[in-house]
């Protein structure tokens, strides 16, 4: 009887801490599942906005630190005579020494340079234009020619032929023309002679050398210097 009592009391209690934990589970909420944070992928940053960027200069090909190494020669002067003697090889049949005239110098300017291609060393001397290169006679050439009469200087290309005489100009170096530019020359008698117009008191009074007829004229001290260097076969480049 009392065993009897004994298990009934067991599963009574049994049963009411059953009811209990029922109860203690349905009154406790359940938990709400974590918020997953999404985290967007960011974007790339934009392209940026083509710029206008100045175009860069070509480069100039290098000609080395021993070839006029004062800098008396325009670099783009420079580069166009050795590109004409490149030109002219089959011609030219002396290489060691090139004569190189910038007409886009004042004539008070020495302009005409010596230029040993084998030291690198070059030597400047003034040389004038032609009237008809400078009309108002501004000591600037302004036009060249090729034409005739024109008594203009003409660019290119020159051959120096060699050392002459004539009974106008007395001592001068004769020479041909190479280019389209100045293939006329030896026919307008263009050569580099002596003229009272490039002496220095003359320079000295005007600021400026007179003009010639298209020929490369010096002062006399200057050709007694250059007309032995010219014998025949070298380069005389004039540019702008």
């Amino acid at each position: 009887m009392l065993e009897s009592q004994a298990r009934l009391s067991r599963r009574g209690l049994i049963l009411g801490l059953g009811a209990l934990t029922a109860s203690c589970a349905a009154s406790t909420p359940k938990p709400s599942p974590v918020a997953q944070v999404f985290t967007p992928t960011p974007l790339p940053p934009p392209l940026p906005l083509p710029l206008t960027v100045p175009a860069a200069p070509a480069p100039v090909p290098a000609l080395g630190p021993s070839l006029d190494p004062q800098g008396l020669i325009r670099r783009p002067l420079l580069y166009a005579a050795m590109d004409a003697l490149k030109r002219h090889r089959g011609t030219v049949e002396h290489e060691d020494r090139v004569y190189i005239v910038d007409f886009q110098a004042h004539s008070s300017k020495p302009r005409l340079f010596r230029l040993d291609l084998t030291t690198g060393e070059a030597t400047a001397y003034r040389t004038a234009h032609g009237r008809g290169s400078d009309p108002a006679h501004t000591g600037f050439a302004q036009r060249f020619s090729n034409v005739p009469d024109s008594n203009a200087s003409s660019v290119g290309a020159y051959l120096t032929v060699g050392a002459s005489w004539g009974s106008k100009h007395g001592p001068n170096v004769l020479l041909d023309g190479l280019d389209p530019s100045n293939s006329e020359v030896r026919d307008r008698a263009i050569i580099v002679h002596a003229a009272d117009y490039c002496e220095p008191a003359y320079l000295a009074s005007q600021r400026k050398l007179g003009r010639s007829f298209g020929c490369f004229a010096v002062s006399r001290a200057d050709l007694n210097a250059l007309r032995p260097d010219m014998d025949g076969g070298r380069l005389l480049f004039a540019g702008i």
